[in-house]
């Protein structure tokens, strides 16, 4: 049985304005239908793979688990970290995991924001690689390369390698990203692949390389689940021995230092989605190079890619090449697509502005739904809110502000303070200033109302919680 650990944290900044440090890429939905994250879950589920261990951060866990529930899939863990470490210490608390729930276990470490379309091709190459990862050895995998990339590392083979052979090979070495010119060597040499960052070891092979080269993280990690706390069915690793740990990834903590190492070829198609760039060659551009959403519209233009996220607003391109447009309710990107890596730039300055689009989406997930602010004005908010079924909000109160709810979708039962109503559609009720109270959806399907917020402060902080099924403080 093999063990997906599904790494599930980072900061969305390089897909902005589509991706935000509150809602990053792998929940978004690039390509296809699905996220890249149920995407992942799904291509790592089946008779040989127990159920995924997820490694995310405090915001994503409500998250995490509505999408596989969507995709039909259920977690056999979601590990709490205190605050993102990088990849080492993640990947060794689901070492720690695994180990304590089965001490031989084979684990397929996988970022969660990858793209891999061929999922037979990719479970093949597992297949593969499992007879050895089981004796012990250490495998990483690595993309057959098709154009002089610097935005990934590479591995190097060893000369006794033959990178066309679909079984794991000796690794020579792992090479930081290349300047165009290396890069260029590199493809021309055959024998450097893409370190895609995908991983298959078992338990007891990788906790012994943490043991041997990384012996204070693995003491602090393990201190870290001997103190967690259960939450709702996720697992809270504690904070106190987790904040002391190292921010590393796996590569420079463990893998450049293991000897045991492997690397299996893969030849099929993959990105990691790391750019808009990618993101254009990953959505099969037309005849003139160009990739449209379905509110978008090319004219006259060449290797652009139009992306409205908005039902709102219809983007038109008109005498354009190479350029990167990407419109959302708050938001628009228009770059030079061979500059899209520099992404980031745009979201610093953003937030050095302290502006709530640098991290923030206008739509904010929680739990019970999600809600988004349609009109703010200096003394009112007017927002769109989606409960889904079974979903509810905390009992509260708040210091500053009234609310007027209309349903304008579906039957909620709402308390205010001793009163507890059902209300319909084209029904409404208000909720006073100090008033206790909370909103639930008792039915099948999905709620939408319209609050109306009038008062001096409407910040989100204004809310004070006495009872939350969620467990949030």
């Amino acid at each position: 049985m093999i063990y997906p650990i599904l790494l599930c944290g980072g900061s969305g900044t390089r897909l902005w304005p589509l991706s935000r440090q509150s809602y990053p890429k792998q929940f978004a939905r690039l390509t296809a239908d699905q996220s890249l994250f149920q995407a992942a879950a799904r291509r790592l589920s089946g008779p040989d793979f127990a159920a995924p261990v997820v490694v995310t951060g405090d915001p994503f866990r409500f998250v995490v688990t509505e999408q596989l529930a969507q995709v039909a899939q259920a977690p056999g863990a979601v590990l709490i970290e205190p605050n993102p470490r990088n990849t080492a210490p993640a990947v060794l608390a689901a070492a720690l995991w695994c180990a304590r729930t089965d001490p031989e276990a084979l684990m397929l470490v996988a970022p969660s924001d990858h793209l891999i379309p061929d999922a037979d091709a990719f479970a093949a190459a597992v297949t593969a690689a499992t007879p050895v990862a089981r004796d012990g050895t250490l495998v990483t995998f690595g993309i057959t390369p098709d154009r002089a990339e610097t935005a990934y590392g590479y591995l190097e083979l060893a000369a006794t390698a033959d990178p066309q052979t679909a079984r794991p090979q000796p690794l020579a070495r792992f090479v930081e990203k290349p300047g165009p010119e290396a890069a260029r060597d590199m493809l021309a040499a055959g024998r450097y692949l893409w370190n895609a960052g995908l991983f298959l070891f078992s338990a007891p092979a990788i906790l012994n390389a943490y043991r041997t080269h990384a012996p204070a993280m693995l003491d602090a990690v393990t201190q870290a689940m001997d103190e967690a706390t259960p939450d709702l069915g996720f697992t809270r690793l504690a904070a106190a021995p987790w904040d002391g740990i190292d921010d590393i990834s796996i590569d420079y903590a463990i893998m450049e230092r293991c000897t045991n190492l492997a690397v299996m070829p893969f030849d099929g198609a993959w990105t990691d989605l790391g750019d808009w760039d990618a993101v254009w060659r990953s959505s099969n551009p037309d005849a003139d190079g160009n990739v449209c959403s379905d509110r978008s519209t090319a004219l006259d233009c060449a290797d652009t890619l139009l992306r409205s996220e908005s039902d709102g607003i219809e983007l038109v391109g008109l005498g354009l090449d190479g350029i990167i447009a990407v419109a959302t309710d708050d938001a628009v990107l228009v770059a030079d697509k061979s500059r899209a890596q520099e992404v980031r730039r745009a979201v610093d300055s953003l937030r050095a502005r302290d502006t709530a689009q640098a991290t923030r989406h206008r739509r904010a997930y929680r739990p019970w739904g999600w809600y988004e602010t349609l009109v703010m004005g200096d003394r009112f908010q007017v927002k769109r809110i989606r409960v889904h079924p079974g979903g509810t909000l905390s009992l509260q109160s708040h210091l500053h502000r009234a609310e007027h709810w209309v349903v304008v979708e579906g039957t909620a039962r709402v308390t205010v303070d001793d009163s507890v109503q059902l209300v319909s559609e084209n029904q409404s009720i208000y909720v006073p200033v100090g008033a206790r109270h909370r909103l639930e959806n008792p039915g099948k399907l999905a709620i939408t109302l319209i609050e109306v917020q009038t008062g001096a402060y409407l910040g989100e902080d204004d809310i004070t919680r006495y009872e939350d099924i969620y467990a949030r403080t």
